[in-house]
């Protein structure tokens, strides 16, 4: 009888070894998800405020542009580098993503649940 709880014991103690991992790894998940969508809406946001090569008529014969705020190269080189940042962490941020849901993820096939059909005989 004594065999049998302690046996029970190291069960609930793995289980509860195994449920605090679980928490945790959920916890990164979420705040890594968090990180992810903020990251996406600087990454969008840097984009659109970036100017085209060519958008302003002064632009394509090497004037100032009418519309530059910080001088003819200061905005695209802060905007550059911000993307460039951001395209990288959001990078680094899917990856780690799928590598902590694959882990957690019991090993099931996409195609599992469909049939395989036979193909028309001619």
């Amino acid at each position: 009888m004594a065999e049998i709880a302690s046996h029970i014991q190291n069960f609930r103690a793995r289980v509860a070894v195994a449920s605090a991992l679980h928490r945790k790894q959920i916890f990164v998940v979420i705040l890594l998800t968090i990180v992810h969508v903020i990251v996406c809406l600087v990454l969008i946001g840097a984009i659109l405020l970036q100017q085209g090569a060519s958008a302003d008529l002064a632009g394509a014969f090497g004037g100032q542009g009418s519309q530059t705020a910080f001088g003819p190269r200061g905005a695209s080189n802060i905007l550059t580098k911000v993307t460039t940042w951001a395209a990288v962490i959001f990078m680094l941020t899917s990856i780690g993503l799928t590598v902590l849901v694959a882990r957690e993820s019991t090993g099931h096939s996409v195609l599992q649940g469909i049939s395989s059909s036979t193909p028309a005989k001619k």
